[in-house]
């Protein structure tokens, strides 16, 4: 049974619609996208363990970082045995994370929620995340920047969906937990440990639907009308091939580190303050008040143009360029930066239009970065090549909330900041946008003494028709 999730089984048969590829992949990407729905139930783990805010944001943490690891880790092992093994491995990992969380929560073992959750959850994360993403390259070498925001967008929808869910499940194992509360609502433990059981076999359930449906182009399909030999050449891509262990030797590699280090931790900036920031905007006198229930809606709002921007955005960058739309991302963020740190307390309706425009270059990023991948170093290895770059998001969901919460606690506790003790840590997330944005405009074609032989390139992975 094992022997179907090899690659040679994943071929797909001639006429086989290339259009059935997102939606496998929006089953693994909409279920792992849960992480992003933690704070749902955060404040009920803190009182099932009596522990700090800390102790529990960890296990987010945790999850994060081995995303990054694990994507770095195990991209060739995914080129190389192909996206059916990889989404079934990236099941078994999340499944296993909300099993193992759920022996946690019922024992009252916080370490296993670490291991559960964040270690093997956080590896199911990172496979599952690069899994679809060099299939879909190979399957729209014509609109690849389409075909990855397809996918990606359900990664940042996955929260959209989680959250509601999460909070009726807790309510059917606990009468006592009203899901429409809007701050303090508590869960007890039992329902904690149905609500993970529930998760975890709904989401394996989901993701073998992605399982069973995902394949693979064979060596010499191509889409409708698309014949890459007559296809216009373009300066940023190449048809040429790189391998994983070359392209992180080469300078392109780490420029695009960076910039993807820049505008996640830009990003972060503002989600990770998203509802108290809005109320202490305008806690000023003569200010509208913001409630807390209007506070959430903006957090849900967010939610959306992030998911949207991973589809707008990278859909665009296919006529546009790469390049270019990270010049969009960074520069125009830049200036939305300081208009939200300088007048964004000047009415609600402005700041929120500020924070949702920044959010959605922010997903745009994230969806964006496989199809630049692609243009630099070719199809042949892009998966473990993005893999290894998303240590970049790692890295910067350590780095975004220490820089924003440093400032934000040398100004005062939450509750009694207003939009001035948010400008040091706003403008200071301009600079790191300027960063990337130079970073950016370094990016050139790589050399060619990083290419791979043709053979090589071509070998059964389409290796050399990304124009």
């Amino acid at each position: 049974m094992l022997s179907a999730l090899d690659r040679r089984h994943t071929v797909a048969p001639p006429g086989y619609s290339r259009w059935l590829i997102p939606p496998a992949a929006l089953a693994i990407h909409l279920c792992i996208g849960q992480v992003y729905a933690t704070s749902v139930y955060k404040n009920s783990l803190i009182a099932h363990f009596d522990a700090s805010q800390t102790a529990i944001g960890v296990i987010f943490s945790i999850a994060i970082v081995m995303l990054g690891l694990s994507a770095a880790a195990a991209g060739t092992w995914v080129e190389r045995n192909g996206p059916r093994k990889a989404m079934f491995v990236s099941a078994c990992f999340w499944a296993a994370g909300f099993l193992v969380g759920a022996v946690g929560i019922a024992t009252g073992q916080l370490w296993l929620l670490y291991v559960g959750y964040g270690l093997l959850g956080g590896i199911g994360l990172g496979i599952g995340y690069i899994s679809p993403v060099s299939t879909l390259i190979k399957w729209f070498p014509d609109r690849p920047g389409l075909a990855t925001g397809l996918a990606i967008m359900g990664f940042g929808g996955g929260a959209m969906v989680a959250s509601p869910l999460s909070r009726q499940l807790l309510s059917l194992y606990d009468s006592g937990y009203d899901p429409g509360a809007t701050a303090g609502a508590t869960a007890s433990g039992t329902a904690l440990v149905w609500l993970f059981v529930t998760l975890g076999v709904g989401y394996f359930v989901i993701m073998m639907f992605g399982v069973a449906n995902v394949r693979v182009p064979a060596a010499d399909w191509r889409p409708a009308g698309f014949d890459p030999e007559r296809a216009k050449v373009k300066l940023m891509v190449t048809t040429a091939s790189v391998s994983a262990a070359n392209a992180v030797r080469t300078r392109q590699f780490w420029l695009l580190w960076v910039v993807l280090f820049c505008n996640v931790t830009a990003g972060i900036g503002i989600l990770e303050q998203a509802s108290p920031m809005i109320q202490d905007f305008f806690r000023e006198e003569g200010a509208s008040a913001v409630s807390v229930a209007a506070a959430g809606g903006f957090v849900g709002l967010l939610s959306l143009f992030n998911m949207g921007g991973r589809f707008v955005w990278s859909s665009t960058s296919d006529m546009i360029g790469r390049k270019p739309v990270y010049v969009l991302y960074l520069g125009v963020g830049m200036v939305l930066y300081l208009l939200l740190a300088l007048f964004g307390q000047v009415a609600p309706a402005l700041f929120v239009l500020l924070a949702c425009v920044i959010v959605s270059f922010y997903g745009g990023g994230f969806a964006t970065m496989p199809a630049y991948l692609r243009d630099l170093f070719g199809t042949y290895q892009v998966g473990a090549i993005h893999g290894r770059v998303l240590t970049a998001w790692s890295a910067a969901g350590v780095a975004g909330p220490l820089i924003v919460n440093g400032f934000l606690d040398a100004k005062g506790a939450p509750g009694t900041l207003t939009a001035a003790g948010y400008r040091p840590a706003l403008l200071t997330m301009l600079g790191v946008l300027a960063v990337g944005f130079v970073a950016n405009l370094l990016v050139r074609p790589v050399p060619e003494r990083f290419h791979e032989p043709a053979a090589v390139g071509s070998g059964g992975v389409q290796g050399g028709i990304a124009r």
